[in-house]
């Protein structure tokens, strides 16, 4: 199974239809610029021939039109969505990217805690094994305690 046209492929249809619109809205034209020419230059049934023909052709020209401002809207819809789209994946992106930089913050934060706490623990180390206030021996109590 084939997977459905995305919304480019979408704006492109519509506007390859549009370009056809295009040129048969033009051939239309020309067809009736022909007819003008042609009911100056006649008179009687043939002109009502020929304005009749005109008539048609305009008609004709006229559901060209309507079908090109249908689909000049269609697309301009598809484009619209195909937009917000792309806009909704950036804002994604762009909030992905503000939880993973959270995210980096938060463990550089962790880490400096972590550094903080052991540099707490060193200065409680040196705290605890400070001497307070016990007496103080100088070389000559240890060589009096020592026999020498």
């Amino acid at each position: 199974k084939a997977p459905p046209p995305s919304l480019n492929d979408c704006i492109g249809m519509v506007d390859g239809r549009a370009e056809s619109t295009d040129k048969k809205i033009s051939r239309l034209d020309t067809e009736l610029v022909k007819c003008k020419d042609q009911i100056k230059m006649r008179g009687g049934p043939a002109k009502n021939t020929v304005t009749q023909k005109a008539l048609r052709v305009l008609k004709q020209k006229r559901m060209y039109e309507q079908q090109q401002e249908n689909r000049t809207q269609q697309s301009f819809n598809t484009e619209q969505v195909n937009y917000t789209t792309q806009s909704l994946k950036d804002t994604k992106t762009t909030a992905d990217a503000m939880k993973l930089g959270a995210g980096e913050m938060k463990i550089e934060n962790l880490q400096d805690q972590v550094v903080d706490m052991m540099e707490d623990a060193n200065e409680i180390q040196e705290a605890l094994s400070r001497s307070y206030g016990g007496p103080e021996f100088d070389e000559d109590d240890l060589e009096a305690d020592s026999g020498g």
